[in-house]
């Protein structure tokens, strides 16, 4: 078993080899942490942008752009920043920054999880973050849970998380876990209380979307433009004003001009199909919505009161 001397002076050495390559995250009504993956490049979480707007990919409707976006080195240096692109619903985002000298962090490889992470539960990890520019830190814990599923931004699921105990501040989303090697092993996205933290896998899937928003390739995703109430909200909703109870998603929101109001969708819609599919939970939305490309359209079936009606969706470029 490790002592204390050992972890200590792991901890340490772990803080030399990555702590160059840390970077604190500020500009937007929020702020984090994110790590160097390339020339110029710095990979963080979506969410800590706040309102940034991307040259590519989509931000959180209805935030403000930021004077500027700033990255703070753990020399103390700090520089402007941009976005190239963002992956909202995967809570990811590129920027580019001058990174100087500084080196992009190693991927760990390798297979001994389900989600291609060189992760296990039990196996040590390193958390290092530098939350709104603060100065780096540096935690350790162990891998307490794998193929964990949260919600990005926006609601959809991210799946294959790897929870851990390394503690962490607020601020500190953005930043990497890594082994013992400094290898990446994931992205500190989500804090679950209780001392428990989850991590987007660094695994080949999450490598590729880097990548691709490096080179400032964002997804391109229908979007309805809908705000959804809970399904027990809208049986409660649907009883108290003696509507017979039906199966489907409360809509409590329409976007002017969204692909779902230019449908004529409105506040209290009961949607209960989407493209054939029978619409229970807001996943099976998303599902839909998946299948179907920028420029294409969906059919919605709706209970509106009583009344039944179809209207179809057409998704043009989001130009937010």
């Amino acid at each position: 078993m490790a002592t204390i001397q050992d972890v200590q002076e792991a901890v340490s050495g772990v803080a030399e080899a990555v702590g160059p390559r840390i970077v604190g995250v500020t500009g937007g009504r929020s702020s984090g942490s994110g790590v160097i993956v390339g020339k110029d490049r710095v990979l963080t979480n979506a969410h800590n942008l706040s309102g940034a707007h991307p040259h590519s990919g989509r931000m959180p409707r209805g935030t403000r752009h930021p004077r500027e976006l700033t990255i703070s080195f753990s020399d103390g240096r700090t520089e402007a920043a941009e976005v190239v692109a963002a992956d909202v619903e995967n809570d990811l985002a590129v920027l580019e920054v001058s990174t100087g000298d500084a080196k992009p962090i190693d991927w760990a490889n390798g297979s001994s999880s389900p989600n291609g992470s060189n992760v296990g539960i039990g196996a040590p990890v390193f958390a290092l973050s530098n939350p709104g520019g603060r100065g780096l830190r540096v935690t350790f814990g162990l891998v307490s849970g794998t193929e964990r599923t949260f919600s990005g931004p926006r609601g959809r699921k991210i799946g294959g998380g790897i929870e851990h105990t390394a503690p962490l501040l607020p601020g500190s989303s953005g930043g990497p876990i890594v082994d013992g090697e400094g290898r990446l092993l994931g992205i500190n996205t989500h804090r679950l209380g209780e001392g428990f933290y989850l991590a987007i896998a660094a695994d080949e899937s999450l490598k590729k979307r880097t990548d691709t928003l490096s080179r400032g390739d964002a997804p391109e995703r229908a979007h309805l433009g809908v705000a959804i109430a809970p399904p027990h909200v809208a049986q409660r909703l649907r009883r108290a004003v003696g509507l017979p109870e039906a199966d489907g998603l409360l809509v409590r929101g329409v976007r002017e001009g969204s692909a779902g109001d230019k449908a004529g969708l409105k506040e209290g819609d009961l949607l209960v199909k989407a493209g054939g599919r029978d619409l229970k939970t807001v996943d099976e939305l998303f599902a839909a919505l998946d299948g179907v490309e920028v420029g294409g359209s969906l059919e919605i079936e709706v209970l509106r009161g009583t009344e039944a009606l179809t209207v179809t969706a057409v998704f043009t470029e989001d130009k937010e």
